[in-house]
């Protein structure tokens, strides 16, 4: 079964590299995009399984023994990773399909949006630091020229904050896989597991520990370096914005996560505090941010923010619980979110804008439509028996466990928050009467379809990872066990190595 380590970045490759050679051909890029990002969600689920029944699986690349060779690594934490951008990469190429205009169609967006997608997985993959540094400037390319495809004047207003900031993280990000190669004599990262804690320089792994903490905290939009994504992912197209909020920041994330469990567990006390207290500033500029916009792609960008606060309060609290519920709200803001913005797209299909003061009235034109902003919303905001809620009270119980009462009660605050953001949505988009006097549009047959579909299936697991909250936190929990205990990972990368 170690073939499938591979597939979840040749599926998506092939189809990129077939839709650039059916480049003047729209509707076959368009099947190709599809069929690439439903092969890639096939093979992620057959990987998912075939770790929870097996265990974790690595292969070595050329057979070059480890670590010497570029390692693929899949436990139950990059396995779930892999599977959920498997899902959202299907999701969003279906919504593109209504909502993509030709001209960027033309200009190859199924291709870049695959190699998006291609470059996700190998990041999620990936065993060692270097190759991890390389997914990453994939996945700047491709969703640069994302942002920027159409040339409109706000996208590439955007897309220069984006990018410099991106670059000047990337280059830290190399600057400190550097000094740790010359340090450690290895970028493997099972091996780095083992050689870190032999070196007795606990003072220099902490400097390295902060270095990558800025890299990987720009690219997940930590506090105080998230002020481009506000600025940047309400400019393109809907689908774009969707799946940059859905995986962009989370391999930050998840680069976090893996660091600061695997390689730099020497000074937790330090470390894992600091963690702690930019969960918490994370967590309450983002949704001042929400709270202050009155346009709603721009309100959905800043709670992007907050979120990937609570994800840094579980890795910061580095309990058991703690990560398993990291893992879980990962997973719910991801699907939870995308279907918020999937849903903005559909208002402004019907009502030809975004700002909040223009729209109104579409509780009582379109209840369907009410209804998935709504569920969504709450279980942003963690109202039961939503799957927001679930994740929500693990990091809160992980908290006061732990004996974290200032931060756990920052969460909550945070909470309370944005539900009085989703409720702004909700009493000008919705409840109110309109003012404009446009007429609201209405949406047959297959544009319908379409523009429906994949709102309603995210808002279907929204709902669906809330019933099944207990054997979903069982998965969580294994897989927070094998990030605690990495003695598996390590002992299947280096086997006889060791």
């Amino acid at each position: 079964m170690h073939h499938l380590l591979v597939l979840p970045i040749l599926v998506p490759l092939i189809a990129a590299g077939a839709a650039l050679l059916a480049w003047r051909q729209r509707r076959m890029q368009r099947w190709l995009g599809l069929a690439g990002a439903a092969g890639l969600l096939a093979v992620a689920v057959m990987l998912l399984v075939s770790v929870a029944n097996n265990g974790i699986l690595a292969l070595q690349i050329g057979d070059w023994p480890a670590p010497f060779g570029i390692t693929l690594v899949a436990d139950l934490f990059s396995a779930v990773m892999v599977t959920v951008t498997g899902l959202m990469g299907a999701v969003v190429m279906v919504y593109s399909l209504v909502s993509m205009d030709p001209a960027r169609e033309s200009f190859g967006y199924y291709p870049l949006l695959l190699i998006l997608l291609m470059g996700v997985s190998g990041a999620f993959l990936t065993g060692d630091l270097f190759n991890l540094y390389v997914w990453f400037e994939v996945l700047l390319i491709a969703s640069f020229v994302l942002l920027v495809l159409g040339g409109e004047r706000a996208q590439l207003a955007g897309a220069i904050k984006y990018f410099t900031l991106n670059l000047i993280a990337s280059a830290l990000f190399l600057s400190a896989v550097g000094i740790l190669y010359s340090v450690a004599g290895t970028l493997n990262l099972a091996d780095l597991a083992v050689q870190l804690p032999r070196l007795g320089q606990p003072g220099l792994i902490t400097v390295l520990a902060m270095l990558f903490l800025v890299a990987f905290g720009i690219k997940a939009a930590i506090f105080p370096l998230f002020f481009w994504l506000p600025d940047s992912y309400h400019t393109p197209p809907l689908p774009v914005t969707t799946i940059f909020a859905a995986l962009l920041t989370k391999v930050g994330v998840y680069a976090l996560v893996r660091t600061f469990t695997l390689l730099f567990t020497q000074d937790i006390a330090y470390t894992h505090t600091l963690l702690l207290v930019l969960a918490g500033l994370t967590m309450v500029t983002g949704v001042l941010g929400a709270v202050a916009q009155m346009e709603m792609r721009r309100l959905l960008s800043f709670h992007i923010i907050s979120q990937i606060g609570y994800l840094l309060l579980g890795l910061g609290l580095y309990t058991p619980l703690a990560l398993a519920a990291t893992l879980v709200f990962m997973v719910h803001v991801i699907i939870t979110k995308s279907a918020l913005f999937l849903v903005s797209g559909i208002v402004h299909r019907l009502q030809g804008t975004y700002h909040l003061k223009q729209l109104g009235g579409l509780y009582q034109s379109h209840l369907g439509v009410a209804l998935l902003f709504l569920l969504p919303a709450l279980s942003l905001a963690g109202l039961p028996p939503l799957s927001g809620f679930w994740a929500k009270f693990a990091l809160v119980r992980a908290g006061l466990e732990a004996g974290q009462y200032a931060i756990t009660a920052v969460g909550l605050g945070v909470s309370v928050l944005t539900l009085f953001s989703m409720t702004k949505i909700w009493t000008e988009a919705f409840w109110k009467p309109r003012t404009v006097q446009e007429p609201v549009r209405v949406l047959q047959g297959r544009e319908r379809l379409l523009y429906f579909l994949p709102a309603l299936t995210l808002v279907g697991l929204t709902v669906l990872l809330g019933v099944l909250a207990e054997p979903i936190f069982t998965l969580a929990t294994a897989a927070a066990q094998q990030l605690i205990d990495p003695s598996a990972y390590i002992q299947t990368v280096l086997g006889g190595a060791l």
